[in-house]
């Protein structure tokens, strides 16, 4: 993670912690593959609402959305390591990120976990191209976190952070698109 994320991350609450760390964890979904074959765009959405109620069920939620990612692995593994679950090492990043998720709403341990998942994102960005993929990453997350340190994602509602990260999910999601392509 840049140095320039750990500030924002350290001054902000739980609910934009929270939704800081969702928002790397939801860029990165296309690399556990899409629907048919892969986890649905809208796998982290019982986390969303969570974050937006300010931490309601957050632990049977988050054993919800594990339990999916973990099926879906399962299933991979179960298919000789074919599936799009079974996304190599980017992939283990990426439900490395989830579990990482604190099991409890309280705001050092969300904290801790919205650096753990942007330094993973930068890092998985690099991995698939790095140069302008990167610096693309490195640009959301710093207007998701400019967001949430000026307006917390309590007052301001989750829209803006929901859609830089639906931009993110798209230009990785083309990016595995291209390399399963082979181009």
């Amino acid at each position: 993670m840049s140095h320039s994320a750990q500030e924002p991350i350290d001054r902000i609450d739980e609910r934009g912690a929270a939704a800081s760390a969702l928002a790397c964890l939801d860029r990165c979904l296309p690399l556990l593959g899409s629907p048919p074959d892969g986890l649905p765009d809208d796998l982290l959405r019982p986390l969303w609402h969570c974050v937006a109620e300010g931490g309601a069920d957050w632990t049977d939620r988050l054993a919800g959305v594990r339990a999916r990612v973990a099926d879906a692995a399962d299933a991979a593994d179960a298919g000789a390591g074919q599936g799009p679950a079974a996304a190599g090492p980017v992939g283990a990043v990426v439900r490395d990120m989830l579990a990482a998720a604190p099991s409890g709403w309280e705001g050092a341990a969300l904290r801790a976990w919205a650096g753990v998942c942007a330094a993973a994102a930068l890092d998985v960005h690099e991995r698939l191209g790095g140069g302008p993929l990167a610096d693309g990453e490195e640009r959301r997350q710093a207007q998701i976190l400019d967001f949430l340190a000026d307006a917390p994602a309590a007052a301001a509602g989750l829209r803006p952070v929901l859609e830089v990260s639906a931009e993110g999910r798209r230009v990785l999601r083309a990016v595995v698109s291209r390399r399963g392509r082979g181009a």
